[in-house]
């Protein structure tokens, strides 16, 4: 379903996206593409995390 909502953003947030948009690509997929970085860059931080706290062990295949 498709929805069209307001998000209201201060001037300068604006300013900073619209710099970060590529020609042609809508607000909607330059948030999508945030949205994708950033939960790979949370997931990087979980397996760090677990690596440096958990005791892991191999399991044979």
């Amino acid at each position: 379903m498709n929805a069209t909502k307001c998000i209201i953003v201060r001037e300068e947030v604006w300013a900073a996206l619209s710099h970060m948009r590529e020609p042609g690509m809508t607000f909607s997929e330059l948030i999508e593409e945030m949205i994708e970085h950033e939960k790979k860059r949370r997931l990087g931080e979980d397996i760090k995390r677990i690596q440096e706290t958990e005791k892991l062990v191999e399991i044979p295949l």
